[in-house]
């Protein structure tokens, strides 16, 4: 791994941690949205950023550092976003818009909200925050090491 990966590396975890930040921000701005985007009846769905790791180049270099003893791992990159599959919020709300309207339903009456649990999303955001803070952290140290090779170089 050369001195220039770190800046590689920690840049792929500030760009991925500042998407999960705003993945967050987009959950909690949707706490209480009880239609789809398109305008259709349907509770918001929280969100979530799934990261992989990212091998860099598919190469010869990557090939060889797996055979050596690495994984060949030059950062992270985002794999996707999903949608969390988890059960949603029920309130019993008959005058709503969106409520349940079917007499014959045992759920009239009810409206569906959004699986989006505020404490969860604040401290997901505290967690994405201190990943974005260790890869600054990490990014500064590997500018450092360069200033000193430099030094070192013209000393």
């Amino acid at each position: 791994m050369g001195w220039l990966d770190g800046f590689s590396i920690s840049g792929s975890g500030l760009s991925a941690q500042r998407l999960r930040m705003d993945v967050i921000a987009n959950n909690i701005a949707n706490a209480d949205t009880t239609r789809r985007s398109d305008g259709l009846p349907g509770p918001y769905r929280r969100r979530m950023v799934v990261f992989e790791p990212d091998s860099g180049e598919a190469g010869f270099g990557s090939l060889f550092r797996s055979m050596l003893g690495g994984n060949g791992a030059q950062g992270v990159r985002v794999a996707g976003i999903v949608e969390d599959p988890g059960p949603l919020q029920l309130k019993y709300d008959p005058d709503h818009p969106d409520a349940i309207k079917d007499p014959a339903s045992p759920l009239y009456g009810y409206v569906q909200l959004p699986n989006v649990d505020i404490v969860t999303e604040m401290v997901d955001l505290i967690s994405a925050s201190r990943a974005y803070e260790a890869n600054v952290t990490a990014l500064e140290a590997t500018k450092m090491m360069a200033v000193k090779a430099l030094e070192l170089g013209r000393g």
